[in-house]
């Protein structure tokens, strides 16, 4: 069985910066590609970052160049480094295990991040 716990969200400015952290239980880490999501108020719960097994990522357009995801197999976890945060980045962040077709095969609790001055 899988779990994934995210940690870090809170309330950061504009132009701020945020790490969200993801501890994964169970021994399917390593072997699975992981991402983060994000999901604000009223829209779909949309893929920020991904990185494969073997430390391979992508990101969705809007956060290239100011998120960067890494992981860390031998501690099961996965980070989210969020820097230069503008509003629009406030949503509900949540971990997620991909399983071999590329879908989101377990999910976290979530985290909420807020950018407000």
């Amino acid at each position: 069985q899988v779990q994934l716990v995210e940690s870090g969200g809170g309330l950061v400015q504009p132009g701020g910066s945020l790490r969200v952290s993801c501890a994964a239980s169970g021994s399917a880490f390593s072997g699975n590609n992981m991402a983060w999501y994000r999901q604000a108020p009223d829209n779909e719960r949309d893929m920020v970052a991904r990185i494969t097994t073997d430390g391979i990522t992508n990101y969705t357009e809007s956060v290239k160049g100011r998120f960067t995801i890494s992981r860390d197999n031998a501690k099961k976890m996965v980070w989210l480094q969020m820097n230069s945060l503008k509003p629009e980045d406030t949503a509900v962040y949540f971990c997620a295990m991909v399983n071999i077709w590329g879908r989101p095969a377990y999910w976290g609790q979530g985290t909420q991040v807020t950018v407000s001055s």
